[in-house]
């Protein structure tokens, strides 16, 4: 019992203290003779019990008492203190039986749903307030699963699969008014966010051409977005996919690419790395063909981008909002050589009249002849696309969290594109209005988030990830504070074999449960959860939200197999409902179902548990794999005594890879300690896990000259793995060894990794200052 009322008393106390159940307010008294407090305690909801002119008598009764300018107050101190003993003793005696009912009850942290919703009165800092409890973890999700309907998604697969949707038509504009439209009946305060990019098209009056010598080859109808445009002639190489690998061959076959238009397949890579590739090599053009071998002897056109980024490439790293002033920039993802796509029929032509030594086995695809060509093959293009200024709008809709509606899951999807593009984003976009739908039905069943969910339907998605990321750019001061989770749901069908999906360490715990707990048999992908799992690319509809804004994303998909994961229709006019249907097996919408619980579950247990399902120990595996490998390439280096390599000491990498794991078990540590029917400490908890991937975000490096800023995801100088290449090739003797350099690397890797480590901690007079 004394243990009882020993908590009952610290929680009293701590109600007193807290701010967020107190509100204080200070002024000058009026004689000069000191401040007034003027204190107003809300307990249980008592002062939403009493009328007005009672808190007015409590207010005035306050007043009179510290000013002195009032009747005798005797008889008023004598009630007061009665009124205080007895209401202490009340609360005291409450907060015992509850702290003993909780005891008795008690479960693990992270597992137990939340007994009790409170809302939230005022953002920062919150006010909570008993509501009504939620329905049970359990029964939310037997909910979700049978509100899905099939033939909902089926009816919205035509809907959103219209033919001409290009980013900035008015297909697309119509499909975005159709999507406010519905977030409008399905009352989620539906709103628009409009940009004004630069989109490349091609030139209907002057279209791009391709010549073999003197011969015109033809008008492809395909187009590369921002090529360089002109013309340009070279003796034509042949590379296969332009992978870094198959270069290097082309190049020890002393074939120099300088000068030179090379031809590539397609596929392995982006489109955008090909002919990034070449230009790093001195060629003057690209052309990218989809061989029979990889495209099922399909003669089809390609379409794509060449911009190595995502977003606008002539406002980088700002948003091209209406109001921005442009500055005279481009970005330096843009590769300046002319690109373009061809189809198969016309790279037969080229590669039958090409010369020169036979090429690697591995080279050779569905034609009959492959050559690396000789210096009398000339080939030469013509690039006369457009540089469009467009309007553009992205659309969004909410349903609202009742603890902390200032904190968001964001669930996403590209509407346009180039192609008929039903698997690239036709699927995701009927999949993010049926989740829209489906959560709107649960809070009507009485599911109350305790924190908001927002539904976005990007555009521009073919040209890179511009309608995201231009919305990411205008927002990215705060996102990181508010958006706590992405889940795409672009090309989430494509195959119905395997599994394949690309996340954020933090959501790789909830991703794996999430596909055991799935209602429907699943794609099989084995016991090892790891072999799904690959590096998130950067034409993927995630990586703009991990690499630039620090958001833990997620992105699956259900493919063929793992051997060829790739779905080849992407970016093609055969990516249509037929020939999906082949792929799939005619299981279209039983595996759209399927994607729907899977974003669907792990949208709802962030958004409903107390503390957020990110696995921040999932990280120290990452740190410890890099700097295991840094420190492989260093004691390397020092057997074989390059100079001044001995000054270099992995001494700091190694406490700051420490210091991140002391802090991942700290907070799982405090998470155990601490009660979590207690909604300050639950947000506490949480900024310091919403914190992590931001942190990992290099501020050494300017945002607009290296947008993707994450040290272990990311692209630049700034990252783990440039510093393990550059190592490794100063020990291949690819590049000479610059104490300095690698000195600058170590040191921002170190403090990037501790600054993550301090800030995962918590408060800094709890932080132990040991590196």
């Amino acid at each position: 019992m004394a243990g009882t009322i020993g908590q009952a008393k610290m929680k009293f106390s701590r109600m007193v203290n807290s701010r967020s159940y107190s509100r204080f307010n200070q002024s000058q008294n009026p004689d000069g003779d000191g401040s007034r407090v003027e204190v107003k305690l809300a307990v249980d909801g008592e002062e939403e019990e009493m009328d007005g002119t009672e808190l007015g008598n409590m207010q005035q009764e306050t007043y009179t008492r510290s000013t002195g300018r009032s009747e005798p107050l005797n008889k008023y101190r004598i009630l007061v203190c009665v009124g205080a003993a007895l209401l202490v003793f009340l609360v005291g005696l409450l907060i015992g039986y509850s702290v003993h009912r909780k005891s008795d009850n008690k479960s693990e942290p992270l597992e137990t749903p939340c007994s009790k919703e409170i809302q939230a009165e005022e953002p920062d800092p919150p006010q909570y307030e008993p509501i009504v409890p939620s329905i049970d973890w359990s029964d939310i999700v037997k909910l979700l699963n049978d509100k899905l309907s099939s033939k909902s998604i089926e009816e919205q697969l035509s809907v959103y699969s219209q033919i001409g949707r290009s980013a900035g038509s008015s297909v697309d504009n119509k499909l975005g008014d159709t999507i406010h439209d519905a977030f409008t009946k399905l009352n989620m305060e539906p709103w628009v966010d409009e940009h004004y990019v630069k989109l490349q098209n091609p030139d209907s009056s002057n279209p791009n051409k391709v010549w073999f010598g003197n011969e015109e080859i033809g008008s492809p109808k395909g187009f590369l977005a921002y090529s360089e445009t002109g013309r340009r002639e070279g003796r034509v190489v042949y590379a296969n996919y332009g992978e870094p690998a198959d270069l290097q061959a082309v190049q020890a076959n002393e074939v120099s690419l300088n000068g030179t238009v090379v031809l590539m397949r397609a596929g392995r890579i982006s489109m955008a790395q090909k002919v990034m590739n070449v230009a790093k090599l001195g060629a003057v053009a690209a052309l990218i063909y989809p061989d029979p071998a990889d495209y099922d002897g399909m003669d089809t056109e390609l379409y794509g981008h060449v911009h190595l980024g995502s977003g606008d490439p002539y406002t980088p790293g700002f948003p091209s909002f209406n109001h921005t002033q442009f500055a005279p920039a481009k970005s330096s993802g843009l590769p300046e050589i002319l690109a373009q796509t061809i189809p198969a029929s016309m790279a037969r032509k080229i590669l039958s009249k090409m010369g020169g030594s036979e090429v690697p086995s591995k080279f050779k695809g569905g034609f009959t002849s492959y050559k690396f060509g000789d210096e009398s093959n000339k080939v030469a293009l013509s690039i006369n696309n457009k540089l469009v200024d467009t309007k553009i709008h992205n659309v969004f809709g909410v349903i609202k969290g009742y603890v902390d509606p200032d904190r968001y899951v964001v669930i996403g999807a590209q509407r346009d594109s180039m192609t008929s593009g039903y698997a690239k984003s036709a699927v995701g976009t009927t999949l993010l209005m049926e989740l829209a739908r489906v959560f709107n039905e649960l809070k009507k069943e009485g599911f109350k988030p305790k924190r908001s969910i927002v539904f976005a339907s990007w555009t521009a998605g073919d040209f890179g990830k511009v309608g995201a990321t231009e919305w990411l750019e205008g927002y990215w001061a705060s996102l990181d504070r508010k958006a706590f989770t992405y889940i795409s749901l672009d090309g989430v069908v494509s195959g119905k074999d395997s599994l394949r999906a690309s996340a954020s360490p933090l959501l790789h715990t909830l991703l794996q449960k999430t596909l055991e707990k799935v209602k429907a048999p699943m794609p099989s992908y084995g016991s090892d959860f790891s072999s799904i799992l690959t590096n998130m690319q950067m034409d993927d509809g995630a990586y703009p939200f991990l690499t630039f804004s620090g958001i833990p994303s997620v992105s699956f998909s259900f493919i063929s197999s793992r051997t060829t994961p790739d779905y080849k229709y992407f970016g093609t006019e055969m990516d249509t409902k037929e020939r999906l249907d082949f792929v799939t097996g005619q299981q279209v919408v039983k595996l759209s179902m399927l994607a729907a619980q899977v974003a669907g579950q792990m949208a709802l247990r962030l958004v409903h548990d107390q503390i957020l399902r990110l696995d921040v120990t999932k990280y120290g595996g990452v740190i410890e794999s890099h700097v295991k490998n840094i420190i492989n390439h260093v004691n390397d280096l020092k057997s074989e005594k390059v100079e001044k390599i001995e000054t270099l000491s992995t001494e700091w990498l190694i406490a700051a890879k420490s210091s991140y794991s002391r802090a991942a078990t700290k907070l799982n540590n405090d998470i155990k300690n601490s009660d979590l029917e207690d909604m300050e400490m639950c947000r506490i908890i949480n900024n310091r896990i919403m914190k992590v991937e931001h942190n990992f975000l290099s501020p050494y490096v300017s945002i607009r000259d290296f947008p993707f800023r994450h040290i272990f995801f990311g692209n630049g100088w700034q990252t783990a793995t440039d510093l393990e290449n550059y190592l490794q090739d100063v020990r291949d003797k690819k590049a000479s060894f610059d104490i300095d350099q690698v000195l600058n690397k170590f040191a921002l890797l170190t403090w990037s990794i501790q600054g993550c480590a301090n800030d995962l901690a918590g408060d800094i007079w709890s932080l132990d200052n040991e590196i």
